[in-house]
């Protein structure tokens, strides 16, 4: 189910940012992100943490670009995403941080980055980005987006 899921993109978003590899997961919600998956490399398997950290290596061909999770499933890797123009933006926000926050700006998506440069886990949501989360943070964070959603609170609509 959806906590295992989350479990699965912490337990990968952390030992990504302990060795200070770069990665980019979105989470489908409402909004479908098929477009992007499309553009992408399809994959539709089960979401693991070794999956993850094994498309995000530098000698894997998919690690370049996000990974897409759909209904607990990566739906694709390699996904470029529009990047952010928002000139508000600190001018240290790189393509992975600007992409992020692009996508969570032209959907209800959610954004989980891992830095390269500085091992920090961050989090987009809505045009905002949260960044240096502790993996306890990022569970919480996930937790309250993704298991509420699609129980009780609004109903989510899957837009095809």
């Amino acid at each position: 189910g959806d906590d295992d899921a989350i479990e699965e993109i912490v337990v990968a978003a952390s030992q990504l940012a302990a060795q200070r590899v770069g990665a980019l997961v979105v989470l489908e919600r409402a909004i479908g992100l098929r477009s992007h998956i499309e553009r992408g490399i399809r994959l539709d398997a089960a979401l693991t943490y070794d999956l993850l950290i094994s498309i995000f290596q530098s000698t894997s061909p998919l690690h370049d670009g996000a990974v897409v999770i759909k209904e607990d499933r990566v739906a694709a890797a390699a996904c470029f995403l529009p990047l952010t123009v928002n000139p508000r933006l600190g001018r240290e926000l790189g393509t992975r941080h600007r992409a992020a926050i692009g996508v969570s700006e032209e959907s209800d998506a959610i954004a989980v980055v891992v830095s390269e440069e500085t091992g920090q886990i961050s989090l987009a949501l809505g045009g905002r980005i949260e960044r240096g989360l502790r993996p306890d943070d990022l569970r919480t964070r996930l937790q309250a987006l993704v298991v509420r959603s699609q129980s009780g609170g609004e109903p989510v609509a899957h837009l095809q």
